[in-house]
């Protein structure tokens, strides 16, 4: 039986992916203070995504991510990165940034609706 991609299983994928690395926590956190432009958020994304990496296990999420496209793959079975459609790709990856690590971006001047 296929175990269904929740929404939270999403972030948690996401967040494991992006803070592979020792001290990613805090780099988030330091951002998310900053704020970031696009460009600033795709360049953080690719650090922590780094060249290629993954992760997975019985019970485990399986992860697939890369830096170049900013692709992140997450599945509850061990997929083919070739094959599969990644969960976050590009634009998403970003905006899953921004969501998940409250990144602002400081070139943006919408008028607080508060």
């Amino acid at each position: 039986m296929t175990r269904i991609l929740t929404e939270a299983d999403k972030c948690d994928g996401f967040i494991t992916a992006t803070q592979g690395f020792s001290g990613g926590k805090a780099r988030w956190a330091d951002r998310a203070d900053r704020g970031l432009t696009d460009q600033e958020l795709a360049d953080a994304l690719t650090f922590e995504l780094g060249i290629f990496g993954g992760s997975g296990g019985p019970n485990q999420l399986s992860l697939t991510y890369q830096g170049a496209g900013l692709k992140i793959w997450i599945s509850w079975e061990v997929h083919n990165h070739v094959i599969m459609k990644p969960t976050f790709e590009g634009k998403t990856t970003l905006a899953k940034a921004r969501q998940v690590y409250g990144i602002e971006d400081p070139t943006d001047r919408q008028l607080s609706l508060l």
